[in-house]
């Protein structure tokens, strides 16, 4: 189910480390789609 999920994601949620962001200047809700994105690809990758 998970690598469904992060296939999904790839796909539709933007990638900030294309954009170069710096974690330390990202807005809450871009570190909640960092968060999310790397829940779901730990998770696929087990």
């Amino acid at each position: 189910m998970f690598k469904i999920l992060a296939q999904i994601n790839k796909v539709i949620l933007p990638s900030f480390t294309k954009q170069l962001l710096d974690l330390a200047k990202a807005k809450k809700w871009q570190m909640a789609i960092i968060g999310y994105r790397y829940y779901v690809t730990t998770r696929a990758l087990d």
